[in-house]
């Protein structure tokens, strides 16, 4: 017997536990439906951009706008029959009537949209929620639908930090079994010290502790990481390798924010953003990212700003108790600084120590600015370089711009050394390969960059576009040697001091022609990643500039055409040709 013909046989002895018909609405009316086209409401400021984003791309599928994928109201039906007969512990009716709006989403995303030769479409599932938004519950709940619902003789498992955290997943289930008379027989689950099986489908679910057991040597047909930001890579690249050879697989990692910089979710939610903005490609990858959008991050916005509190804890929009609950701890953490870490964490997804750092642009918006420029507008056209000559192994990159009309037009490139190109490709989520044959970066030299093929290729462009380079902006720092071989060629170089004073103007000043969309650059797929990782940090004069070490990942390129824009922000005096910073 497969696991749908025994999902069919388990129905069917549970429906003596309801009395009356189960009538169940259509995918297209359902309440994951419903949550998705609330979140994505122009005037809703409740749901979280990236919430937003994710739910526009599910609608499209929802509506057939998607080819990749469909979402199989078949299986949506047995889903629904299946939470009809749950009974929710604590409320004391059927699971259908019981689940949040979020969940309800997750659960018919993951388990409901299909490729079209039927494989699960979402292999990767992606929740960064705050506490008391019953993620662990709701985590049961699925770990339930797919122990009935997956092929005979799967495997799942739950990874947390310790086997405290652990536990309290198998509790749940057992707690959500054990109240369900339908699911309590042990004809259908059988509940061990140390597993829950489900005798339908023969399918097993093992909760592990990192702290205790090794991850590797085990086949999961799924697994959830819980609590994710108090773990390195190690146990979700570990559930991910057993995961190679089958060709239906999910990871579902679920966790609230936490301080430290050396964690998994980091990552994961880095990626899913990349993905959202279609910045990666093929990531079949669902994430729903309830953490405050980047205008809320600065000037302490979250001791009063409410909307902070709705778009980290969605079962605080429509539960007052819920919502009532954490302003109290928030008033607290406003009195006492010992407590804010906590609150910030995990009631409101915003990293403590990174309070002052925000956004640099947001990438729709730079995005918006793309166009396409003919190489024939740089002939004849006085140009600015900027240059970020960053340590040997690392990326370096050249940005050129010009004005026309009070329109910022910028050209910019990247080089990385040659023999790291790999590595780096894996280890930032960057597909260096497709950028190089874009023509966005170079790869030179071996190990390290290459100066002298960057310093041919500043040459170069005089002759390439036709340009007058008229100055170029450089960073003492790593530049030195090559500074004076361009000088000697004739260019001038400018020292531009990396200070947030020196740097304010154009930072602000970039920000505002991306934001007026008076800005215009080449299709140029890593410097909109180099956007999306910039970060800027205020000093206590309010000067904003962009922060490397706060960055998400490579800014060079932002940098540099940073640095280029100061020089054409000095060269015409604070107002020639209308390219002036606003006041």
């Amino acid at each position: 017997m497969n696991g749908t013909e025994a999902l069919c046989k388990g129905i069917a002895l549970f429906s003596c536990s309801f009395k009356g018909e189960i009538k169940i609405e259509s995918v297209a009316q359902g309440k994951a439906a419903v949550y998705a086209r609330w979140c994505v409401k122009k005037n809703n400021r409740k749901a979280p951009v990236y919430v937003k984003k994710q739910a526009r791309q599910w609608l499209r599928i929802v509506d057939g706008k998607d080819k990749s994928a469909f979402v199989d109201e078949n299986t949506y039906q047995k889903i629904c029959k299946l939470l009809k007969l749950m009974v929710h512990p604590d409320l004391a009716c059927s699971m259908y009537e019981g689940l949040e709006d979020y969940a309800w989403f997750l659960i018919t995303a993951v388990f409901c949209t299909k490729t079209p030769d039927g494989q699960r479409y979402y292999e990767t599932a992606l929740l960064e929620i705050a506490r008391k938004n019953f993620k662990t519950f709701n985590s049961a709940v699925i770990f339930i639908l797919l122990m009935l619902t997956e092929p005979q003789f799967s495997r799942f498992f739950s990874v947390a930090p310790d086997l405290k955290l652990s536990s309290e997943l198998k509790l749940a289930i057992r707690k959500i079994i054990k109240s369900s008379p339908a699911l309590s027989d042990e004809s259908v689950f059988k509940v061990l010290r140390s597993e829950i099986r489900c005798k339908l489908t023969d399918s097993e679910y093992t909760p592990l502790a990192y702290s205790n057991d090794r991850m590797d040597g085990k086949l999961a047909n799924a697994f959830l990481a819980d609590e994710a930001g108090a773990m390195d890579a190690y146990p979700i690249g570990a559930m991910r390798s057993s995961q190679i050879t089958l060709r239906s697989k999910l990871g579902i990692i679920i966790s609230t924010q936490y301080p430290n910089d050396d964690n998994a979710m980091l990552d994961e939610i880095d990626i899913s953003k990349k993905t959202l903005d279609h910045l990666i490609d093929g990531e079949r990858r669902f994430a729903l990212l309830y953490e405050p959008d980047p205008e809320y991050l600065s000037e302490d916005q979250w001791q009063h700003n409410d909307l902070i509190i709705y778009q980290s804890n969605p079962v605080a929009v429509n539960n007052k108790e819920v919502f009532e609950a954490i302003k109290k701890l928030r008033n607290m953490a406003v009195l006492y600084e010992n407590q804010r870490e906590n609150y910030l964490c995990k009631h409101n997804n915003i990293k403590y120590k990174g309070l002052g750092v925000e956004g640099y642009v947001e990438i729709t918006r730079v995005q918006a600015c793309q166009a396409a420029i003919d190489d024939d507008f740089w002939r004849g056209r006085p140009v600015y370089l900027g240059l970020d000559l960053s340590q040997t192994d690392d990326n370096t990159a050249v940005a050129m711009a010009a004005v026309e009309g009070g329109t910022l037009y910028a050209k910019v490139w990247g080089f990385l050394p040659a023999d790291q190109k790999q590595k780096k490709s894996h280890k930032e989520n960057v597909d260096y390969d497709r950028l190089i044959r874009e023509g966005c970066c170079f790869a030179c030299g071996g190990e390290v960059i290459d100066y002298g093929f960057v310093e041919h290729f500043i040459l170069s462009l005089q002759e390439r576009y036709g340009v007058e380079i008229m100055q170029c902006g450089y960073d003492r720092y790593n530049a030195i040697s090559s500074v004076q071989k361009l000088e000697s060629k004739g260019i001038t170089c400018v020292e531009i001091k990396q200070h947030s004073s020196v740097l304010h103007s154009p930072t602000k000043l970039l920000k505002e022609k991306i934001l007026s969309r008076d800005f215009r650059y080449d299709k140029n797929r890593l410097l909109e990643i180099n956007f999306q990782n910039a970060r800027c940090t205020r000093d206590t004069n309010l000067n904003m500039y962009v922060n490397k070490k706060k960055a998400e990942g490579k800014v060079d390129m932002v940098v540099a055409l940073i640095n280029a824009v100061y020089l054409i922000e000095q060269d015409m005096l604070f107002g020639s040709d209308g390219f002036i910073i606003q006041t």
